[in-house]
């Protein structure tokens, strides 16, 4: 459940709850840097290698900063706000950049970052209501399997043999992702609701 209190919703330490450098926010912060980094060594088609090794950087302390705020008690309320949106920045770096090196196609780019334009928007219009939607296990699986999927089209390997051709074995792992991205967008949709009408239900 989302909690209604704005000022310290439940579970977090108030001794940490306005606090911005903890360890875990650093962590996010160094994540988002990484981002412009690796999207200018993939464009710039000088190392898949290195391109990867930042990608799968930026994408592996995904768990990490929540962990560590977890198990500190040091969740903040900026690094709930920024861990998903950096997510989502690099989902969109991974996805626009692999469109524009010529290993996917513009359909995915067009309906993974019009699925994240939909859930920002619903994530704002709950904000405005005083609610905050809740970080599902299959949203961060989700997550998971495109960030997994993107790193391998982004190294360039292994092949496999789909549908009588060689294909990268990430395209299939993206694929897998996307179907999953669809149906987490219309779980969050079912969740905003509910949350919506036990808003003006409580109101």
């Amino acid at each position: 459940m989302v909690d209604r209190d704005v000022t310290r919703p439940q579970g977090e330490n108030p001794e940490h709850f306005h606090d911005v450098w903890t360890v875990a926010n650093v962590i996010t912060v160094l994540r988002l840097l990484l981002i412009p980094f690796f999207f200018s060594v993939l464009l710039s088609d000088r190392s898949d290698v290195l391109a990867f090794a930042l990608f799968a950087a930026a994408a592996s302390t995904d768990f990490l900063d929540g962990m560590i705020a977890r198990r500190t008690g040091t969740v903040t309320a900026i690094g709930k706000a920024i861990d998903p949106l950096v997510d989502r920045l690099l989902i969109a770096s991974g996805v626009i950049g692999l469109y524009l090196i010529g290993r996917l196609s513009l359909w995915i780019v067009v309906v993974l970052v019009l699925r994240d334009i939909y859930l920002l928007w619903g994530a704002y219009r709950l904000e405005r209501l005083g609610e905050r939607m809740p970080v599902t296990r299959f949203g961060k699986m989700t997550t998971t399997i495109l960030l997994a999927g993107f790193s391998l089209l982004i190294l360039g390997w292994p092949e496999v043999q789909l549908a009588g051709e060689m294909r990268y074995l990430g395209e299939a792992i993206v694929y897998i992702g996307l179907a999953c991205s669809l149906l987490s967008a219309g779980h969050y949709t079912i969740l905003a609701k509910r949350l919506v009408r036990a808003h003006h239900t409580t109101s």
